[in-house]
């Protein structure tokens, strides 16, 4: 029960915030033989970061969800409606996610076996956070088509164990000109599709076991919780402009990290 309530906490404050969290278990793994949750316990923690996702930014993915379906009969809310452009920019953004996500799905797994591809990871996102403190304050709200790409490549990518999800692409929204407020929402958005389709890719074998589901309710509670809790504190520090400070902790880890595969290179 502890274990699940320890990977709760760490699943609610790592998949928002910007410090990797498929970085930090590669890193735990590497150094202590910790090894992923079983899949009952896996999809529950992903589920628990769906309703945190869902309370926090609650209004906007009801209006994408529901003008998203009647833009599907009436296209062209997918332009003049605010929840159906919501809509339509998470599935472009969605698209090459998948297609690198899925490219890379083979490499990923001997990456997080290395501490130099971890530790690059972890200094791209410490690059990435302090580069925001040179961007302007951006005024554009609904992105165009091909800025949803592009925030699509940048989320693909960040399947690379150490790059984080969150900070590289809200690091990029704000230097191509999007809103504070707006940067942190559509990453939030962005992130939807991302963890659901993790989450349905190991639910065939969690319903075939369904070992220790207390445990997995419980860590699915305490990663919805600490997940809101992440979610605020993170568009706090966009909207304010401190989203930079991030750094203080990727940075000192990245060198950790690469000093430590120069030492252990094997």
């Amino acid at each position: 029960m502890l274990d699940s309530i320890l990977l709760g906490l760490l699943q609610g404050v790592s998949e928002f915030l910007p410090i990797s969290s498929s970085g930090h278990l590669a890193l735990a793994g590497i150094l202590f033989g910790v090894q992923d949750a079983g899949l009952t316990l896996n999809v529950l923690l992903h589920v628990g970061t769906l309703v945190a996702t869902a309370i926090v930014l609650r209004r906007r993915l009801a209006a994408a969800l529901v003008n998203g379906c009647r833009a599907l009969v009436q296209p062209r809310l997918f332009v003049t409606d605010p929840g159906g452009q919501d809509a339509f920019f998470v599935v472009l953004a969605s698209i090459p996610t998948a297609f690198i996500g899925l490219a890379l799905r083979n490499a990923v797994a001997d990456w997080t076996r290395s501490p130099l591809v971890v530790g690059l990871g972890f200094l791209v996102t410490a690059i990435l956070l302090i580069s925001t403190r040179f961007a302007r304050s951006g005024e554009i709200e609904h992105p165009s088509y091909q800025l949803a790409m592009i925030l699509g490549v940048v989320q693909g990518i960040a399947v690379v164990p150490g790059i984080s999800r969150s900070g590289s692409t809200i690091a990029i929204a704000l230097f191509l000109g999007i809103q504070r407020g707006r940067a942190f929402e559509l990453s939030m958005l962005m992130s939807v599709p991302a963890v659901l389709g993790a989450a349905l890719l190991e639910l065939p074998g969690a319903l075939g076991s369904l070992e220790n589901l207390d445990a997995g309710l419980v860590g699915a509670v305490v990663a919805c919780v600490s997940g809101v809790g992440a979610m605020l504190i993170l568009r706090r520090m966009v909207v304010s402009g401190s989203f930079a400070w991030f750094a203080l902790w990727m940075g000192p880890l990245a060198i950790a990290t690469l000093a430590m595969a120069r030492a252990w290179p094997g």
